[in-house]
């Protein structure tokens, strides 16, 4: 079969988009808190064929910047975060194949009751859930989930990688055709069919037996965004889905290649893994009519809205010291969130120490400069270089507005797509693994992976 585009809505259970500004625009619904507002999107995400529709989440408000949370709560810069799990049992509910994805900390959480959640979830969407796995950064969740400050970075993974093991575990304690249900002997299954993890490292200790059996796709979809390099290699050990941010298709290859390189090298099928490159598009039916849409957004970011994003993200105070005095190698050092954002801005930037105006230009946060601005041609042409060159195998697509960016991406990009061969124009199946053309985990496959060859 001919390769075509995965294509993933990137979304937040929350008052704005990845785009804090995008509450702004006077076209964006109101009702952000509301199971309406998301149902839409669901609707319009499914009438696209999209893969999967996926929930970012941070456990805490962005209140890094200044240690105050004001400047969050008064410009609404995602103030509100909800629980993105609730959200998308609602978005299931008005939807039969799309896939649905939400993120969940290994640092702030128990292994099994985050293996429950999505076990369940998936169960009740006939197989199509994925979660996203990350490892959260900044002491501001920290705070909120009873810690004094965030773990050390690599430590974070360390504990992420024995999570994972204990959750794989419990997903695959019921074997296939475990379930027998049989009123007139009155076997509802068969034990022996159903075993115990008895779990005990360094981080965890879980015994089982799990208490919920394997849906149709075996287990929900790994999704992963690592960007450092110990992210990578655990992005290559057990992602099956993996979020990328490459700026331009050299950046994106080399992420690309590091990913599959390191998969390669665990033993997994490089095919089996997703990587989906980061769009933020302003789409119409013409170049013209779309500028003229961008004229308007453009408008809408602030200087704050990235400075407060910046703290979050790098867990870091951008207001302990002047906007444009270079901060120093120790301050670089100490950033200990997504480090792969002070390593993009070094190396994007050329400037060895960075100051906190540098970052704001060359990170990106909160701006809409890295648009793809066009009508069906020209953004379908860059996604084209893009998916062609390997530079990705599909796209995470963002919104500058709710929910009218992803009806235009609908609208306009994906005929376009479709009419190139590069994107299905209808659903394989009903699970998530059908859509995406994995293969269902066999029991206790992830065992296989050599764990020494990850660390």
């Amino acid at each position: 079969m001919t390769r075509q585009m995965v294509m993933v809505g990137f979304l937040q259970a929350q008052n704005c988009t990845n785009l804090p500004s995008s509450w702004r625009h006077p076209l964006s619904r109101d009702d952000s808190m509301s199971a309406d507002y998301y149902q839409e999107i669901a609707r319009i995400l499914e009438a696209g064929k999209f893969h999967i529709a996926f929930f970012d989440d941070r456990l805490a408000m962005p209140d890094r910047f200044g240690n105050d949370h004001a400047h969050t709560v008064e410009y609404g810069i995602r103030c509100v975060k909800m629980d993105p799990i609730v959200v998308l049992t609602t978005m299931g509910m008005v939807t039969t194949k799309l896939g649905l994805a939400s993120t969940c900390s290994t640092t702030y959480f128990e292994p099994f009751d985050v293996a429950r959640r999505f076990a369940t979830l998936d169960l009740m969407t006939n197989g199509r859930v994925g979660w996203n796995v990350v490892t959260s950064v900044n002491d501001g969740e920290a705070q909120n989930m009873g810690r004094d400050e965030h773990m050390e970075h690599d430590l974070r993974y360390d504990r992420a990688d024995e999570f994972m093991e204990v959750v794989l575990g419990h997903w695959d304690a019921w074997d296939d055709g475990a379930l027998i249900i049989d009123k007139k002997t009155g076997r509802f299954a068969d034990p022996a069919k159903v075993k115990r993890l008895d779990y005990n490292g360094k981080f965890f200790k879980s015994r089982g037996p799990f208490t919920v059996p394997r849906s149709a796709q075996g287990h929900p979809v790994i999704i992963q965004a690592g960007a450092s390099g110990r992210g990578q290699r655990f992005a290559g050990r057990w992602g099956e889905v993996i979020f990328a941010a490459g700026r331009n298709t050299d950046i994106a290859k080399e992420g690309y290649d590091a990913v599959k390189g390191e998969a390669a090298r665990l033993g997994r099928n490089p095919d089996h893994i997703f990587i989906c490159n980061m769009l933020l598009t302003v789409a119409g039916a013409t170049k013209a009519e779309a500028e003229d849409k961008m004229a308007l957004i453009s408008k809408l970011p602030t200087e704050m809205d990235a400075l407060s994003l910046l703290a979050e993200g790098l867990n870091f105070d951008f207001a302990a010291k002047p906007l444009d005095e270079p901060l120093t190698d120790e301050e670089l050092a100490s950033m200990s969130g997504i480090i792969g954002i002070r390593d993009g801005v070094i190396r994007k930037s050329g400037i060895k120490n960075p100051s906190a105006r540098d970052f704001v230009v060359h990170s990106g946060r909160g701006q809409v400069e890295g648009a793809v601005v066009g009508g069906p041609k020209e953004i379908a042409d860059y996604m084209e270089e893009m998916f062609v060159s390997r530079g990705c195998d599909g796209f995470v697509v963002a919104a500058t507005y709710v929910p009218g960016a992803y009806g235009d991406f609908v609208k306009h990009v994906v005929p376009e797509l479709q009419r190139r061969g590069l994107y299905h124009k209808d659903y394989a199946g009903v699970t998530l693994r059908e859509n995406l053309g994995l293969p269902v985990p066999p029991v206790g496959s992830w065992k296989l992976q050599p764990k020494q060859a990850a660390e």
